[in-house]
């Protein structure tokens, strides 16, 4: 116990107390690089948020270790603020450096400020999912069709970036595909890794689109790898077949200005004039949400069973 009170005290008490303090305040130099570390570590995060903090601290460091050369005349001083000056000189270049290599094309930049910036996506992530696509956006005509009912395998995953996509079936129209918005999410939610499928449904182009596609067997990898982009991308397809649903339920309406609401548990059906009303089915099948209803067979009135 006394040995380590008498390294305390010699800790403490060893140097000269401060008897008379300075009359005058130090140079401009050493409260310049005071305001530049106060000001610095406001930085906030991200790539362009350390290269504000490095910058401000590197410039802090550099104007004490000319205070401490010019002033103080501390080598020591100067030596450990020049060394903390190199450090975040170092930072800076190697941010921005990592800065230029995630840069992008035009497109997949406002798809990232449109898309994935709001939802807190890194840029290093978004850059996987890029490479994934090939950072390649493809061009559909108007008029030509992305997917045929029948015929078309499900074999990837499509965001719309511009364009407007018609999906219809059996001829018949059922709701609009906008940009940022995925043209197969049900396709992909409706079957498993291991499985195959085709549409069921026919996607035509309204106007002339631009869309990213990513490959099946090429995604399901990438999710295998980064669980993190496996839950956003299970966020977004889900938003976006709720999305889907809701446009399908804005298109029926149970009459007396009345909507169909999916959330409730009721069936409604369509009863024509010449045939009596069809009965309520028993099972739910899984499928394609952008199905046709069982037993609807045209948008005029409703009953309720």
């Amino acid at each position: 116990m006394g040995e380590n009170a008498s390294f305390w005290e010699s800790l403490i008490y060893a140097h000269p107390t401060c008897t008379t303090w300075k009359q005058e305040a130090e140079g401009s130099i050493y409260h310049l690089a005071s305001i530049l570390f106060v000001v610095g570590f406001m930085g906030g995060s991200g790539f362009f948020g350390l290269l504000y903090v490095f910058s401000l601290l590197g410039l802090g460091f550099l104007c004490s270790s000319v205070w401490a050369w010019l002033d103080v005349c501390a080598a020591d001083i100067f030596s450990w603020n020049f060394i903390l000056f190199a450090i975040c000189f170092v930072q800076f270049i190697y941010v921005t450096y990592q800065v230029r290599s995630v840069s992008f094309d035009r497109e997949f930049q406002e798809l990232y400020s449109a898309l994935f910036q709001p939802l807190g996506i890194s840029l290093t992530v978004y850059r996987r999912i890029v490479l994934c696509c090939d950072a390649e956006v493809v061009t559909l005509e108007k008029e030509h069709c992305y997917a045929m009912q029948g015929k078309t395998p499900i074999d990837k995953l499509s965001l719309l970036v511009s364009g407007r996509i018609r999906v219809t079936v059996d001829g018949e129209f059922l709701h609009y595909i906008f940009p940022l918005q995925f043209l197969d999410s049900p396709e992909w939610d409706s079957l498993r890794p291991t499985e195959e499928g085709i549409f069921q449904v026919t996607l035509t182009a309204e106007t002339d689109c631009r869309y990213v596609a990513w490959r099946r067997k090429k995604l399901y990898l990438l999710f295998a790898k980064h669980r993190f982009i496996s839950r956003l991308f299970s966020i977004l397809i889900g938003s976006d077949i709720a999305e889907k649903l809701y446009a399908l339920n804005d298109r029926v309406h149970v009459g007396k200005g009345f909507r169909y609401d999916i959330r409730l548990p009721n069936f409604y059906h369509v009863s024509l004039p010449e045939t009596p009303p069809v009965q309520p089915s028993h099972r739910l099948q899984r499928g394609s949400p952008r199905r046709k209803p069982v037993g609807v067979t045209n948008c005029g009135s409703f009953s309720t069973q």
